[in-house]
């Protein structure tokens, strides 16, 4: 489960498992009362088919145990508004990203992402590495088989906001996301300071769409997020996401932006 450092999605899957044997259910049984069937919760089980939401909240119904693994995932693991969202960006065929303020998180290094995840100054080290690890657990999407094809827009203001304490970490970013923009299923485009008004300052979303066609978008603020699958609301993030696009560079060009920036710092 993304976002779910892999141990702790399996270790989720062992107690379901554990909780059914112990409570006599079949596989069957069990399906029928979480809601999928029995090739489902086998393939679920032998972990060739990903843990998702649906299927922790159908664990639960099963087990009719006052919704204890979905509690269980939400301390241990992501928010709970969180999930739908690492539902929708595991399975996505595309995901387009706009970031005015920092590197997307599927693509920052272990460096930055520390150091991002580090001004929440109330975190413990303990919380700091067990975020970290989701966080770069979640990026092996986009190097999996069938990979998204990724979108990344970011402002140039992100790349250059490094003070020299900083430089370092900075350098080892924008060169990693170099070699990313080299895969084929990945794009990145700068915003160039230059651009001072655009639809995109209002702040950063994220979408995702589905091999059915339907997106969903996730939207990030200072007290957590947000998950919108409502048609009209995904409808204007994707008419917002086209006109921050149309103010981009063209990939050859944010490639040269990036490098130019790196070596005005080596």
């Amino acid at each position: 489960m993304a976002d779910l450092p892999h141990p702790l999605a399996a270790f989720i899957v062992t107690e379901i498992r554990r909780a059914r044997g112990a409570s006599g259910m079949t596989q069957d049984a069990f399906g029928r009362g979480a809601g999928f069937s029995a090739s489902h919760v086998s393939a679920v089980e032998s972990e060739t088919r990903a843990l998702t939401l649906d299927f922790i909240k159908g664990a639960d119904r099963a087990f009719k145990n006052g919704g204890l693994f979905e509690r269980m995932v939400a301390k241990l693991g992501a928010p709970s508004w969180f999930l739908p969202w690492l539902d929708a960006e595991r399975v996505a065929t595309q995901l387009r990203s706009w970031q005015p303020s920092l590197i997307p998180g599927l693509l920052q290094t272990e460096y930055y992402a520390r150091a991002v995840i580090r001004c929440d100054d109330t975190l413990s080290d303990e919380e700091v590495d067990k975020r970290l690890a989701a966080r770069l657990d979640r990026q092996s999407i986009l190097t999996q088989p069938k990979a998204p094809q990724f979108v990344a827009v970011i402002g140039e203001e992100v790349l250059r906001r490094a003070g020299e304490d900083f430089r370092v970490v900075m350098v080892g970013q924008i060169t990693h996301l170099l070699t990313l923009a080299e895969r084929p299923n990945i794009s990145v485009h700068i915003v160039p300071c230059d651009v001072s008004m655009h639809a995109g300052l209002t702040g950063p979303f994220i979408l995702a769409r589905a091999a059915d066609g339907n997106w969903v978008g996730q939207l990030e603020n200072q007290l957590g997020g947000a998950v919108i699958d409502n048609d009209d609301d995904v409808a204007t993030l994707l008419s917002k996401w086209e006109t921050v696009r149309n103010e981009a560079l063209p990939r050859r060009q944010s490639t040269d932006l990036m490098k130019e920036v790196v070596t005005s710092w080596t």
